[in-house]
């Protein structure tokens, strides 16, 4: 049975994967970090230094500035730890890399399978793309979410980048009466409302045709179940940074 620590607990993903994790025998939580301890069937801590409890890896959904405490803790007692929270800054890219040195560290901007397996494809179109088509990023979430634009249009945005032979520039929206809307350039729009869970569109204009490749989230559990495989197979890995693809090809 893999012992789980999750931090941002009783956050909207906190609970989704307390849920999942209670219809798995092979899961227990062991204790749980949020800002706001309340009572649960664990217990819960305002902050990773005060946990007592040994766990066979850290599954952290809670905000980008609680990332720096939660590696310092991981590092101390030598936990992996599974990073699906979003929004993190160069800092927290950097902290990442840095504890993978010593432990075992997962970071994707999104748990989603169907995701990644859309950054695959989008990376086998592009090259034949880019040259003649604009790239555009649209990306909707639910009206609480934070960050704009989402982690995940900045990791699609990237993925595309990484295979272009011109790497684009990112426009964060577009306003004014002079944009030039330069094929050199890379959109990338943001949409917050309602209960929106997390919508994404990459469209490829060009002349007289259009591409769009589209991925809707339609609960948060798909994000719940990749962060929960994750972390059954980080635990059992040495010292790394690794992503999603190394999950897919395991």
């Amino acid at each position: 049975m893999k012992r789980i620590i999750l931090s941002g607990c009783n956050g909207r993903m906190g609970h989704v994967l307390q849920k999942l994790i209670q219809k798995n025998p092979d899961l227990t939580v062991v204790a749980g970090i949020d800002r706001v301890p309340t009572d649960a069937a664990f217990p819960i801590y305002a902050s990773a230094q005060e946990v007592q409890e040994d766990a066979d890896v850290i599954i952290d959904f809670s905000h980008y500035t609680a990332v720096p405490n939660l590696l310092a803790f991981a590092l101390d007692k030598k936990i992996p730890v599974v990073v699906a929270t979003t929004g993190l800054e160069d800092k927290e890219k950097t902290l990442l890399k840095e504890a993978s040195q010593s432990i075992p560290v997962f970071y994707s901007a999104n748990m989603s399978l169907g995701i990644n397996v859309l950054i695959k494809a989008l990376q086998a179109i592009t090259p034949s793309l880019e040259a003649d088509f604009n790239i555009e990023i649209i990306e909707k979430h639910h009206n609480q979410k934070k960050d704009a634009p989402s982690g995940t249009a900045l990791l699609l945005a990237d993925s595309i980048n990484d295979v272009c032979d011109v790497k684009k520039d990112y426009v964060f929206g577009r306003s004014g009466n002079d944009n030039e809307n330069k094929l050199s350039e890379m959109g990338i729009h943001a949409v917050r409302g309602g209960t929106i869970p997390g919508e994404h569109t990459v469209i490829y204009a060009g002349d007289d045709e259009i591409i769009e490749l589209k991925h809707t989230a339609l609960s948060r559990d798909i994000f719940a179940n990749g962060a929960l495989k994750a972390g059954v197979f980080l635990a059992d890995q040495s010292a790394g940074l690794y992503s999603m693809s190394d999950l897919l090809d395991a």
